[in-house]
């Protein structure tokens, strides 16, 4: 890695300092949106069920085989 110039490490410092002053409020946005999701999430809906078709339901099928060698 290359040396820092003097200006550079100042600017670095400055950024730095800016985030770390910064830090507090974020986790504070972070947690409150958290929370707004949980409390959002409690009022969605359940989906709703699957339809059955108008003919007559198809018989279950073993995994893998058709529904002849289900005797």
């Amino acid at each position: 890695m290359a040396v820092l110039t003097p200006s550079q490490r100042a600017r670095r410092r400055r950024i730095e300092t800016v985030i770390a002053l910064a830090a507090p409020a974020l986790d504070l946005v972070l947690f409150a949106a958290d929370r707004l999701s949980r409390v959002a999430e409690r009022n969605e809906l359940d989906p709703e069920p699957p339809r059955l078709g108008l003919g007559r339901r198809a018989e279950r099928t073993p995994l893998g085989g058709s529904p002849e060698r289900a005797g």
